[in-house]
């Protein structure tokens, strides 16, 4: 079966899924943690990619990024495993695929989505039942952005800049969004658009994306049957 084109664009915000091969361990200790989350800084600012939010568990890693260009995710996502499964095979004396196979993806373009995938990727660890708060989970990006500790990983999208007019402002206002849990049909919405790679967009910016040839946009709705760029 053909593969749908992934959806990207320049400077519109992109939600990764990546999972272990057969759910295995893809981190086994503190060092392999660390050692990801360098070369994630390296190829993020190599391939021009802007990473917001990250959670990494012991078998499988969320991002929240946007790309400077359209084709960057793809390379960006490439070189960081071919530098990160080497390591990994190295240390463990493995072989062989250490990834179920292509990243699952999809652009969340309007604020609402941008702010709920914040959540989706950093709640991860309290919904796994691994925590039971945001906060006290080491491996993703909460801590920082809510200003605990530094991470010079993290750039900030545009609509959590927009959350207040100082950085003190806007990780409190972040950091309210953790007292209760995401919405469920939001939940549900995130991950349906992630596994099937369409858009968590508004419905202008669907209608854009309609008369692009190939652009899936609802679950079950294919677009047109060809590819073209977002334009404007």
């Amino acid at each position: 079966m053909a593969r749908h084109p992934r959806l990207t664009y320049a400077d519109v915000a992109v939600h990764i899924v990546q999972r272990g091969n057969n759910r295995n361990a893809c981190f086994r200790g503190d060092s392999d943690y660390l050692t990801y989350l360098a070369l994630l800084r390296h190829f993020a600012r190599k391939q021009g990619v802007g990473v917001h939010a990250y959670c990494l568990t012991t078998n499988h890693v969320h991002l929240l990024v946007t790309p400077k260009s359209a084709d960057a995710c793809g390379p960006f996502m490439r070189d960081l495993g071919r530098s990160y499964v080497p390591y990994f095979n190295r240390r463990y004396e493995r072989t062989g695929t250490l990834w179920e196979g292509r990243f699952r993806s999809c652009i969340a373009e309007s604020a609402r989505y941008v702010l709920a995938c914040y959540r989706y990727v950093e709640l991860n660890p309290v919904r796994a039942g691994m925590v039971s708060d945001a906060p006290r989970y080491p491996w993703s990006s909460h801590r920082a952005n809510i200003g605990l500790q530094a991470d010079e990983s993290l750039v900030p999208h545009a609509e959590f800049d927009a959350l207040g007019t100082v950085l003190d402002a806007r990780r409190a206002a972040y950091n309210a969004f953790f007292a209760s849990p995401l919405d469920t049909d939001l939940l549900r919405t995130i991950r349906e658009a992630t596994r099937g790679g369409y858009p968590l967009a508004s419905e202008a910016f669907k209608a854009r994306l309609s008369a692009q040839r190939g652009s899936r946009l609802e679950r079950g709705k294919p677009g047109p049957k060809t590819a073209s760029r977002l334009t404007g």
